[in-house]
Order: structure tokens, then C-alpha cells, then sequence
């Protein structure tokens, strides 16, 4: 029985984390025995799962982060420790989602991997993996990634670092220790992402595009229930200012009053904060919930600067709401023209045409192709399967 050892920051928690417990529930099916490695936040996993450190350790890794810019770079004896675990149980296929997050060290991780020489799978849900700090580049329009990274723009954001700029040393040793392995295959979840993989010190890599799948049959379409105007809905895990939380506050003084606005994963005091109009949820976990807030919505929202390829979009038109996003990222790859509409970023004016022809009619799009494009592109099943044919393969050769 092959063996597949995932590692995440999260287990089946989030959505990264539940594409990872997806994965390995496919891997499973199909006769492997899987492990799945994370640092914090078990949202139940059904897979054989390995806690890497502790609050503790996750809480000094912040610390370093915060203090000397050494994000990955902490978290060394719990880092230590995963090596002698993945050692005893001697697996095929390492297969890495996110490994920031302030619970593994990359460089003893790397170390190890380059020894091991079994195939390793690591899918890209980011940009931090070809960056001397950042996650994500394009707003602040920095490449310097393309050749070296220096004096960094994002410095303050995730992962903050209040005092120091290491970002040269980061990509250097990134760079070292990642183009390192000759056995690696790199999985970017959308065409955007690859071709920036392709430019950075990644481009020799052996790289295939996998797009991230949802349960279709979870997010279904459900009686609509009608109500009074128009259902204009947002969802984020972060309402961070490039999730476009003021673009909203723009789009209601757009909008005529029967259009209602939803903004689901607020927290407490953003709530607090809203202008009347908009009504704010707290985040939730509960699928069921988050279910029925996209069944009796109109249309999704999602003004979203920087982006992979966000699952609200997949899981919207499963629900058959359809899409209005602006050209981020491989955001505007998830729809199709009979399933939503894509506008320039920042553009608010054509976010509010966009929603109002959606919501009286004139266009295309209807909520039957929305679920129809969801079950087609979208399933979960089909999208990973494509993961478990690249294992067979790396396994085999």
C-alpha cells in the first residue's frame, strides 16, 4: 500500500485545509494510507493526522516573524521532530500545501526532503514560495521577485515584520533550498499563478496546473426564497482592506435601496462599523449556514484584489449565484460569461452596473449555468483525481 504524508498549516480547516483533507479522502479511496501533518486548527480530519509543536512554538514563531522578519525560519525542534516522524513512517509522495504560517522551518524541512528523494508535490495557493517576504505582489505592482528581492514594499503586511527587511537573505536561501530538489513537481491552482512560477527561480521546475475543486453535492442550489429587492452577498475568512471591504461600503451608495447587502466573516466590531444597508455575519464554519446564505443571494460579490482562486466563486455557482469579481488573480478563470461578469479592479461604478443587470435580467447568466458550469468544472472529485494520476506517475517512474 503506497504511503502519502500531506502538510498543511491547517487540517481540514479553511479552505486550503479542506482541499488537503479532500485529496487524501481520494487518495484513500484509492488505496493509499495517508498522513496528514499541520501546525494549528483541526477542523476534524478524518485522516491520520500528525499535530506539528504546539501554541506555544506557533506563538514564538510569530515572535520571530514579528521581531526579525524570520517567517519559516523558527520552529526548528518541532521541525526536527516532523523529520523523525516522516522518517518512521517512510512515505511515497510528500505532498506540501501551505508551509508559512508560523509552524514549520522550511530550511530544515528542505534539508531533510533533498536527502529523502522520494517525490515531493507542493501546490502553490500563494506567491510566498518565489518571494523574499510577501504572499501576494500585484497590488503593490512589485516583481522584484523576478530577479531579487530587496528593500521590501510589503514589509507590514503578512507575514508583518515590525523592524527588520531580510528579504534578500529570504529569497536567497528560498531559492537555495527550493530549487534544490530534483524531484520536485509544483502545483499552481490556476494559469495565473503558473505563469508567474514560470518567471520566477521556480521556471525549471516540472509544474502542473490542478484548479481547486468544492463538494458539489454540499453546495447545491436550494429553494430560493424570495424576498424583497434584490440579494447582494460577500464572503471573506479576512475582511483585510484588499478583500475590497471599502469597495463595498462604496457599492452600497451605488446601489438603489432595494438592493440588499450581506457580508459574511466580519468580525465583532467591523460589524459594528457598518454603514445601514449592509448587514454583517460573523464568520462561520458551519456549511450548512454558509450554504444557505448563497442560495438566497443574487449575486456574489467578490471585489477582491489579490487572489489565487478563491473557492467563494466555485462554491457560489454550485449554488447557482452567480459571479461579479474584478480581473484578479486567477479569480476571473473560475466563471464563464453565462456565470458571472468580470470588471477591472477597483472599478466600483462597473461592479454596480454588473450587479444590476445580473439582478434585472439582461444578460445570460442564469443560475441553472451556474450549477451546471459548478458540476462540470468544479466537482471535487474530477478536479483531484487529476492529484492521485500524479502520484501514480512520480511513483512509477
Amino acid at each position: 500500500m503506497p504511503k502519502l504524508l500531506q502538510i498543511n498549516v491547517s487540517a481540514n480547516w479553511g479552505s486550503h485545509g479542506r482541499i488537503a483533507e479532500q485529496i487524501g479522502l481520494l487518495a484513500m479511496q484509492r488505496g493509499w494510507e495517508v498522513f496528514m501533518a499541520y501546525g494549528r486548527q483541526n477542523g476534524g480530519s478524518a485522516l491520520n493526522t500528525i499535530h506539528i509543536g504546539g501554541k506555544g512554538s506557533v506563538a514564538w514563531h510569530g515572535v520571530e516573524s514579528l521581531l526579525l522578519d524570520n517567517q519559516g525560519l523558527a520552529s526548528r525542534i518541532d521541525t526536527k521532530m516532523l523529520v523523525r516522524q516522516i522518517k518512521e513512517i517512510q512515505p511515497d509522495i510528500i505532498h506540501l500545501h501551505n508551509i508559512h504560517g508560523y509552524y514549520l522551518n522550511y530550511k530544515i524541512l528542505f534539508e531533510f526532503l533533498k536527502e529523502y528523494g522520494k517525490p515531493v508535490v507542493w501546490t502553490l495557493h500563494d506567491c510566498w514560495a518565489f518571494t523574499g517576504h510577501c504572499t501576494h505582489f500585484e497590488y503593490d505592482g512589485c516583481f522584484k521577485w523576478k530577479e531579487q528581492c530587496h528593500d521590501c514594499v510589503n514589509r507590514k503586511a503578512y507575514p508583518k515584520s515590525l523592524f527588520f527587511d531580510r528579504s534578500r537573505r529570504n529569497f536567497e536561501l528560498k531559492k537555495k533550498l527550493f530549487s534544490s530538489l530534483p524531484n520536485l513537481t509544483i502545483v499552481p491552482v490556476s494559469e495565473w499563478l503558473d505563469r508567474y512560477v514560470k518567471q520566477s527561480f521556480l521556471g525549471n521546475a516540472n509544474t502542473v496546473v490542478i484548479h481547486n475543486g468544492i463538494d458539489v453535492d454540499v453546495f447545491s442550489p436550494q429553494q430560493h426564497i424570495l424576498r424583497k429587492g434584490y440579494n447582494i452577498l460577500g464572503v471573506a475568512s479576512n475582511w483585510k482592506m484588499l478583500k475590497g471591504l471599502p469597495d463595498f461600503i462604496r457599492l452600497r451608495e451605488l446601489l438603489p435601496a432595494d438592493y440588499n447587502i450581506t457580508l459574511v466573516g466580519l468580525t465583532q466590531k467591523e460589524i459594528n462599523a457598518l454603514p445601514d444597508g449592509i448587514t454583517g455575519i460573523c464568520r462561520t464554519n458551519n456549511i450548512g449556514e454558509l450554504v444557505n446564505v448563497y442560495c438566497n443571494a443574487d449575486v456574489l460579490v467578490n471585489p477582491t484584489y489579490e487572489d489565487n482562486y478563491p473557492t467563494i466563486n466555485l462554491e457560489a455557482q454550485a449554488c447557482g449565484t452567480p459571479v461579479v469579481t474584478y480581473r484578479t488573480g486567477g479569480s476571473a478563470e473560475s466563471i464563464t460569461d453565462k456565470t458571472g461578469i468580470v470588471v477591472e479592479c477597483g472599478n466600483i461604478e462597473k461592479i454596480a452596473d454588473a450587479v444590476r443587470n445580473i439582478c434585472n435580467g439582461s444578460t445570460m447568466i442564469t443560475r441553472e449555468e451556474c450549477r451546471r458550469h459548478a458540476e462540470q468544472t468544479h466537482d471535487w472529485q474530477n478536479c483531484f483525481k487529476k492529484y492521485i494520476d500524479l502520484y501514480n506517475k512520480l511513483i512509477s517512474q
